[in-house]
């Protein structure tokens, strides 16, 4: 009688706590449909470790509140509801321009002191929500971070954010639209670069049109290509 001596790779994959490529991917495909994580549009999927808004997540904006309403577009078209704490100036036309279901976002903008309070008790009941970070102190932050994960809600913070799961951040912009000085803005070239913990520890980046054609973020090419063309673009 032969022995079937398994390969090395099968051997590994069968070990407790190890996973092979394909069993990551299926696992980030079932989690999609299962509602652990929220959709995001195609152009950020690739800037997120699970391609979208994983439950439980805490994610850093920096830069341009265009990104966060970008990011809050696709989960309440798809149902989920969101709320917005501490922004008082963020406008409700943009948001509908960017895709937000404004029926399915409430906004509290001026909590004062109930901050936590607020931002805690949405954690509660609330798919997504984002709060302006520069008033809430580090540890009052990773508490927030700890409820949302004990929620399985998603905490967009506008913001440097201590702990964050994932940093987003845009780094140079150029409009485009007025031709000869006369037009309408029409579309934004941003470069957005992600880094964080566990999954998204290596650094990633995409160029995208924030906002794009009809206000939709969308791809603008290959990042690195695209970047040193922007850096020109803004030291000459």
């Amino acid at each position: 009688m032969t022995a079937v001596v398994e390969p090395p790779v099968a051997r590994l994959a069968a070990l407790p706590g190890v996973s092979t490529a394909s069993r990551v991917a299926a696992q980030a495909e079932r989690a999609r449909v299962t509602g652990r994580v929220l959709p995001v549009a195609p152009a950020l999927a690739e800037l997120l470790p699970a391609a979208g808004l994983r439950r439980g997540s805490t994610v850093a904006v920096h830069g341009a509140s265009s990104l966060l309403l970008a990011l809050l577009a696709a989960p309440t078209a798809a149902g989920s509801w969101a709320a917005v704490v501490g922004m008082p100036s963020l406008g409700l036309a943009a948001a509908a321009e960017y895709g937000v279901d404004l029926s399915r976002l409430a906004l509290v903008p001026r909590p004062g002191a109930e901050l936590p309070g607020v931002v805690a008790a949405l954690l509660d009941g609330v798919d997504v929500v984002a709060v302006h970070s520069e008033t809430v102190q580090a540890a009052v932050a990773r508490r927030l971070s700890a409820r949302a994960r004990h929620r399985g809600a998603v905490l967009l913070a506008a913001g440097a954010w201590p702990g964050a799961d994932v940093e987003l951040s845009c780094r140079v912009s150029a409009w485009e639209g007025p031709e000869s000085g006369y037009g309408h803005l029409r579309e934004r070239r941003v470069e957005v670069r992600a880094h964080g913990r566990g999954s998204a520890a290596r650094p990633v980046s995409a160029v995208l049109e924030l906002p794009g054609a009809g206000g939709v973020v969308t791809s603008a090419g290959a990042a690195r290509g695209l970047g040193r063309e922007l850096r020109e673009e803004a030291t000459a």
